[in-house]
């Protein structure tokens, strides 16, 4: 099985439901990681609305790639911009393809009221949801 590391800056959030979203749908196909160039904690509403989804990521924490040196990726998905310009060079070994998704974080953060806040977590995670859905072979037709 193709190991897929999924890496974005904080690991707290959209790689982290990548993660969830490949160990849940693609179990028996990849061997998903998810890391982060400067971790930070896992984000209380991608736990949320992950298990909205039927996904548990809530025993998943963050973690610097650098705790993952001496794994050998057959991929690199950098899922933000700053992810993939500060992409450490040891993982530049291993294909690294950006695909890159809106911070719900950083939209969530001027909205009016929780659910509003969620409803931006909610369309990332259906986004990555289906790029997960089409691994690993969109990742080698890159």
């Amino acid at each position: 099985m193709p190991r897929i590391l999924f890496l974005c800056t904080g690991n707290s959030c959209r790689s982290q439901m990548a993660e969830g979203w490949a160990r849940h749908l693609k179990k028996d196909v990849i061997e998903p990681y998810s890391a982060g160039v400067a971790p930070r904690e896992l984000d209380r509403r991608a736990v949320t609305v992950m298990a909205e989804a039927g996904v548990d990521i809530s025993a998943q924490r963050a973690k610097h790639a650098d705790e993952l040196a001496d794994v050998r990726f057959d991929y690199v998905v950098t899922v933000c911009g700053h992810a993939h310009e500060a992409c450490p060079t040891w993982l530049h070994r291993s294909p690294v393809i950006h695909i890159g998704f809106d911070d719900p974080p950083r939209l969530a953060k001027d909205a009016k009221s929780e659910d509003e806040a969620l409803a931006h977590y909610r369309r990332v995670r259906d986004e990555i949801r289906a790029v997960v859905l089409t691994l690993p072979d969109s990742l080698v037709r890159r």
